[in-house]
């Protein structure tokens, strides 16, 4: 399926050339008809002699309602160039000329209107006009069909041209990538509720998809799909589509917003575009200047960073970074216009090459660098660039990076696996999962290294520790839990960190006492052996180092009951011993009884049943315990 615009002057017969093509009337708004100028988009649909059915968009040409053409042009794979056999090449007409430049359009015809009005002689200058305007730009050398749509002379002639033009226009239905349906209206049908329709781009819809609506990031489910008018269960792009969606209201979207699968697009409010200034814009673009961004069907004003250049000259190029008022949903690749908002004239445009940069500062030749690589760069370029931060990142996000289809992101990924640049983490050879972590090979080595530094001071710092508590590591090196696990899986894998359940160490840490700490630890366990039962209390450790405590109990030289007690770990097992055999008899086991029976006193009794109680050995009903 392909989707042909018109574009051209107000008043050259757009309109009445799609009515005289399809049957349908693409003007729809009362006041179009009243007026008889089209305001904003009409839309129909005709097969064409050859079998192929085509989508039409008929624009705006009045210059009031140019940003109403944007909001449809920028959907079309071929365009129909209108211009009146009478007046010929007019004002909008260069405007919309350089619009379709612009944006790349570089299939397309011009249809010569009105010929019924005109003689054969004038027919023919104004046939030589257009040849010698259409020069340099992306309709040069486009065939030049003259029509009438009141007699109908030509029509049959613009139908095979259509044809033969779609034969060498690329095609979108092949596309495997994900969907894109930048919104162009917004209306409700009785019994159906919320209907939105667009262009679909890049991949397929279906009913029942779950869908997600940027910039809003409203989520909302597919419950009907359209086609000329048509229920179809499924929807391929270059298509048309109108989308009955479920659980949002008409007040929630507008023109602008994109449809497309949870998590595919993020909004943003910053983007990285290699501008041209149009040849006869009306002086140069200057740092800081505001203008308003078009892109897909959406509008946003902004300011424009020359990241290069104190101005951009009219007919030169540069770099700029766009700062938006309001988030659109974007990716890399996607074309733009530039317009001045007042007086309100197109003035440029360009590719967006960066659609999540960071704010960059201007005159920075690694960020040109940068941006020159996202470009013009092979794929494998733009997978190692979005590696270079040096951060792991998610396969799902990073495929996407530079605008890749997942063929072209894995081969770049295989190509720099192969010289050892990149790292999957986990690589268990189960495949490439969504939700892998990849990283640079420096980058991992940064990480690494930096997780390193903290552990030697940390150990230098507390010498008697296993090791620095696995959510503090995590918090220093500012990874998500899924970032960090894998991280550390594949340094410990390597050999080089270690890892206990609660704590990182390096390999070659061994938590050991001093000389002096060694002496006061030989005097408190002989404390213990000597009453195992009535063992010192932590008012009688005295000046002993927590840190020293927190060693002995981690080496399981003491185990702790409660913050008051502790016994040897050979007491602390006969004790549990006693109280299991004594619960098999079924009779409950009171504090005064255990007391009595392991000849010690309340204090430590009840300390250490209601370990007991906390371990779920035991179960207190009332002054007893029973068995859990």
């Amino acid at each position: 399926m392909y989707v042909l615009g018109t574009a051209g002057h107000v008043d050259h017969g757009k309109s009445t050339l799609v009515k005289a093509l399809t049957g349908i009337d693409p003007d729809r708004l009362e006041e179009e008809k009243r007026r008889e100028m089209t305001i904003d988009l009409g839309f129909a649909w005709m097969q064409l002699p050859g079998g192929r059915s085509v989508s039409l968009i008929d624009v705006p040409g009045h210059e009031r309602f140019i940003k109403n053409m944007l909001a449809g042009v920028g959907g079309i794979d071929a365009v129909l160039l209108v211009i009146a056999a009478d007046e010929g090449v007019m004002p909008q007409t260069v405007e919309h000329l350089h619009i379709l430049d612009l944006l790349g359009l570089d299939h397309g015809l011009v249809v010569l209107s009105k010929i019924d009005i005109v003689d054969d002689e004038w027919l023919m200058l104004v046939e030589e006009d257009v040849r010698q305007r259409l020069r340099g730009s992306s309709l040069a050398g486009a065939p030049i069909i003259p029509v009438s749509a009141r007699t109908g002379a030509g029509l049959q002639d613009l139908l095979r041209a259509i044809d033969a033009l779609l034969d060498t226009t690329p095609a979108r239905a092949g596309r495997g990538g994900r969907p894109r349906l930048p919104i162009d209206r917004v209306f409700t049908i009785g019994g159906f509720g919320t209907v939105v329709t667009g262009t679909l781009i890049d991949g397929p819809l279906a009913v029942g998809d779950e869908v997600e609506i940027q910039p809003a990031g409203l989520r909302s489910r597919v419950r009907g799909l359209q086609i000329h008018g048509t229920r179809t269960e499924r929807a391929l792009p270059g298509n048309r589509v109108a989308l009955n969606l479920a659980g949002v209201s008409t007040d929630q979207l507008q023109r602008g917003d994109v449809v497309s699968v949870p998590g595919h697009l993020q909004p943003t409010v910053l983007v990285d575009v290699r501008l041209r200034l149009l040849a006869d814009a009306p002086g140069p673009l200057e740092h800081h200047d505001l203008v308003d961004l078009f892109v897909g069907s959406a509008e946003a004003p902004c300011r424009a960073a020359l990241l290069d250049s104190e101005q951009i000259a009219p007919g030169s190029e540069g770099w700029v970074q766009l700062r938006l008022e309001r988030p659109v949903a974007v990716l890399r690749g996607d074309r733009c216009v530039i317009r001045r908002p007042s007086p309100s004239l197109t003035i440029g445009g360009g590719v967006i090459v960066d659609a999540h940069p960071p704010r960059h500062r201007r005159f920075r030749r690694e960020v040109i660098a940068a941006l020159e690589t996202l470009a013009a760069g092979s794929p494998a370029d733009l997978l190692r660039q979005a590696l270079a931060d040096g951060r792991p990142h998610e396969w799902a996000a990073l495929a996407s990076y530079g605008g890749l289809d997942e063929a072209a992101a894995k081969a770049a990924l295989a190509e720099l696996r192969a010289a050892d640049e990149v790292l999957i983490l986990p690589d268990d050879g189960t495949g490439l999962a969504p939700v892998a972590t990849l990283i640079s090979r420096h980058g991992f080595e940064m990480l690494l290294q930096r997780a390193k530094e903290a552990l030697a001071a940390y150990h230098r710092q507390y010498p008697l520790r296993v090791g620095m508590q696995r959510e503090e590591l995590r918090n220093k090196l500012r990874l998500t839990q899924r970032q960090f696990n894998d991280l550390i899986a594949a340094a410990v894998a390597a050999q080089e960190l270690a890892a206990e359940e609660a704590t990182i160490r390096l390999p070659g840490h061994q938590p050991a006492p001093g000389e002096a700490q060694s002496r006061a630890i030989d005097r408190l366990l002989a404390a213990f052996r000597a009453q195992p039962l009535t063992p010192p209390s932590r008012a009688e450790w005295g000046d002993l180092n927590p840190e020293l405590l927190a060693w002995l109990i981690d080496t399981g030289r003491l185990v702790r009951v409660s913050p008051e007690v502790c016994f040897l770990p050979e007491t602390y097992q006969q004790l549990c011993e006693w109280v299991e055999q004594r619960l098999t008899t079924g009779e409950p086991l009171t504090l005064a009884e255990f007391r009595d029976r392991i000849g010690t006193t309340r204090k430590y009794a009840q300390a250490f049943l209601e370990h007991l109680d906390e371990r779920k050995i035991t179960r207190r009903v009332g002054e007893a315990r029973v068995k859990w």
